[in-house]
Order: C-alpha cells, then sequence, then structure tokens
C-alpha cells in the first residue's frame, strides 16, 4: 500500500470519531492494554506529561512542548484531531511522523490488530507511543483525545498531569453537569503524580479535583496564583489562561530534578515565542489572510465561542463577516445565542464542514435567522462560503472562519 491507501484503510477498518462521532468511541482500556502489551510497554521507555480538559489542550500541549524544545529535550508530542495530514498527529520535535513509518505499522502489524476491532484513535495512540519510543525522545507531551479515565492514553504514569478546564462537551460520554465532566478528566491523576489545574469555573469542579487529589498528590490551581506577563506567540482571549497554565506546569515540572537545570527562564522565553514553528500548531485565532483581515478559530463548543464572540466584539472592522459551520453533536442553538451579541455588525456566510458528523448548513441557516443573525449566504461548500464573504468585503472588514476543527481543516484544505 501507498501512504493514502493506508490512510484509507485505517479511516475505514477503524470507527473514526472524527467522521461518525459515537459510533466511532469505545469505552474501557482493553485494547489498549493488549496493543500496548504486544509493543513491548513503549511508553515506559521516557518521560511524559499528561494533559486533559474540555479546551485548549492542543494549545497547552504545544505550548509546554515547544518550550521542552527549546531547553535542548528531544520532544515527542501526540495531539488530535489532525487538520490536513494524519502525520499531525504524531510529532518530534515538530517534525512529523513520516509516511513510510505510517505504512510500515499498518502492514507489519495488520494481522494483530484486526482481531481487536480497535478504534482510530487506539490504533494511533498505539503507534504513537511505539514511534515514540523508536525516536528516543526524552520527554513525550500527550493530549487525552476524549475524558480522561477512561481515555486509551490514560495508560501512561507521566511526570505532570494537566487539566485546563471544565466545560460542556461531550456530554453524551462524560456526563450532563460540570461536576460530572470533571469526574472524568480528574480520572488522569494518579497518586504520586503531581496535578495542575488551568482553570476551575464552579466550587463543585474545584472541589472534585481536590477530592481527587487528596493527600496523594499535590494540586496547584493556575489562575489562582500570579503569574508575570511574557510575550506568547499564540492570539486570542482565551490564551491568556493556557498561558498561565502552561507557567505553572513549567514552575511545577522546575520541582524535579530532570527539568530543573533544563527549564531556564530563556528557554520558556524562546519556547512561548515560537509555539507554531517548533511545534507546527495551526487554527488558533490564526491570521491567514490581511486586506480585509482573515482569521480562523478551531474553537467549536460554547465555552470556546464565547471567547471568539468577545474578542469579535472588539475588533474594529466595518462589517464582521463570519464563515461559521458546525457538526451535529454539538449545541448550535446554545452558539447562535452568543453571536446574537453580533446581530447589528456581523453577517453570516453559513456553511458546513465535509465530515460525515456535519451539521447541514440550512438547519444551521435557519436556526441563525430565528435568533436575529443576518446570513448572507448559505451553502454546503466552505470555498464557495469563503469567496463570497471575500466577494462582499472592503479591504477595512474582517472574515473570520470557525465554528469547528473540521472547517478549519477544510479551509486549509480547500482555500489556501
Amino acid at each position: 500500500m501507498n501512504y493514502r491507501q493506508t490512510i484509507d484503510y485505517l479511516y475505514h477498518a477503524a470507527p473514526l470519531f472524527q467522521n461518525i462521532g459515537a459510533g466511532a468511541y469505545k469505552e474501557g482500556l482493553s485494547n489498549t492494554l493488549a496493543l500496548d502489551s504486544h509493543f513491548g510497554h513503549p511508553h515506559r521507555r521516557y518521560r511524559t506529561i499528561h494533559v486533559a480538559g474540555t479546551n485548549g489542550k492542543g494549545s497547552v500541549s504545544s505550548s509546554l512542548a515547544a518550550v521542552l524544545q527549546a531547553a535542548g529535550l528531544r520532544v515527542g508530542l501526540y495531539t488530535s484531531p489532525h487538520l490536513e495530514d494524519f502525520r499531525e498527529r504524531i510529532r518530534v520535535n515538530g517534525e512529523m511522523i513520516s509516511e513510510q513509518r505510517v505504512i510500515d505499522f499498518v502492514e507489519q502489524e495488520r494481522s494483530f490488530f484486526e482481531s481487536l476491532y480497535p478504534s482510530f484513535f487506539e490504533l494511533t495512540t498505539a503507534l504513537a507511543f511505539l514511534y515514540f519510543a523508536e525516536q528516543e525522545v526524552d520527554v513525550a507531551v500527550v493530549e487525552v483525545g476524549l475524558g480522561g479515565r477512561l481515555d486509551c492514553t490514560n495508560i501512561i504514569r507521566p511526570d505532570l498531569s494537566i487539566i485546563t478546564n471544565i466545560s460542556f462537551d461531550h456530554q453524551q460520554f462524560l456526563g450532563d453537569t460540570l461536576a460530572q465532566i470533571a469526574t472524568e478528566k480528574a480520572g488522569i491523576i494518579k497518586v504520586g503524580v503531581p496535578v495542575v489545574i488551568g482553570e476551575a469555573p464552579d466550587a463543585s469542579v474545584h472541589e472534585v479535583f481536590v477530592k481527587t487529589a487528596g493527600n496523594t498528590s499535590s494540586i496547584r490551581f493556575a489562575d489562582e496564583e500570579e503569574w508575570p506577563l511574557v510575550p506568547f506567540e499564540l492570539q486570542g482571549d482565551y490564551q491568556c489562561a493556557n498561558l498561565r497554565t502552561v507557567q505553572c506546569a513549567i514552575d511545577e515540572l522546575c520541582k524535579q530534578p530532570f527539568y530543573a537545570a533544563r527549564l531556564t527562564d530563556e528557554a520558556m522565553r524562546d519556547g512561548l515565542a515560537h509555539v507554531s514553528l517548533l511545534t507546527g500548531l495551526r487554527g488558533r485565532w490564526q491570521q491567514v489572510g490581511e486586506h480585509p483581515t482573515v482569521v480562523c478559530d478551531v474553537g467549536h463548543n460554547a465555552a470556546g465561542i464565547a471567547y471568539v464572540v468577545r474578542q469579535l466584539l472588539r475588533q474594529e472592522a466595518s462589517v464582521l463577516r463570519v464563515v461559521f459551520g458546525m457538526v451535529d453533536d454539538k449545541d448550535y442553538e446554545q452558539a447562535l445565542t452568543l453571536y446574537e451579541q453580533l446581530r447589528d455588525r456581523a453577517q453570516f456566510y453559513i456553511t458546513q464542514p465535509s465530515s460525515q458528523r456535519a451539521l447541514a448548513a440550512h438547519v444551521l441557516a435557519e436556526a441563525a435567522e430565528r435568533h436575529g443573525l443576518r446570513v448572507r449566504v448559505c451553502v454546503p461548500s466552505i470555498k464557495e462560503a469563503v469567496e463570497a464573504a471575500h466577494a462582499d468585503a472592503s479591504p477595512d472588514d474582517f472574515i473570520l472562519i470557525g465554528g469547528s476543527c473540521y472547517l478549519v481543516a477544510d479551509y486549509f484544505t480547500t482555500c489556501c
């Protein structure tokens, strides 16, 4: 098989959450443990840092990896989902895993894993852990896929556990209250492993984390401590909380001898100033055009979109033009309620991601109109929506492309 055939095989042989949602979710760690045993427990051959949370996992993971790289360490980075290429999920010092290694993994191991009927994420995690061992990384920053307690990344024993924040998302798997969701995320907390919490939105969440850590794990809440302002490449209001989380995490790591001498102030400054260059992170309030200004952002749930809307409210622009699409398991009514704050300034170009989980453009457009939003265009093709927004825009307008990770991925694939 060539690389494209291999990726098609992975997408079709193993359920892919990106495409089918709940049908791809496999609860429990039995497959993961079987794969881990088969490959000789590769994650035990290097240090790890584990990152969970509702929003900000990718930004925090990438920022932390950038600082560790700037400190001279060889760093593995495992994140999801990808935007254009599957290989974005698995990087060493910012370099994606090679196409040939992905091909070899499938060809050499499919006779073993096919009988397990693993999910796409279970297979990807096994490949990442194996690849990091082969590449002899010093430390791997591992982002949780979904939840924490039953996520297949949760077989690692990290040097540090990080939970960025808690808000409503994936309630069908994690629970209907913030406390229930926090309980699932808190499943990555392990005896003797320090934990950093980025934000705890209310007392019930705070209590879950404190109770889970108990007397066996030290716990810090980054938003309860003072942190200096430092230059940070990643833009967007929500990155302020992510920066505090990274600063707290680095401070905590510096208590461990392996990291103390390496994580200098210079390494932190250099890493935080060059996150995208060092790790390949994209899509976080990322400017992709000017005259008019064009920004794309992967915020896709109520908490993420709330930050986006607040930032749009401050934009100095003649007209805000929002190219917007979502997937069908997100609360689009709540998202549109948030966007009501922009009804006098914004025009909407409604579209849909190319995922099987896409919310049909006409459904979203009808809902947007019920919320009093001005729908200028409704088309299933993001390329057509973006072209329409550009055709309408003057040089001092502002275009946002967002609502879904997968919509931003489509933008990079078809419009750049």
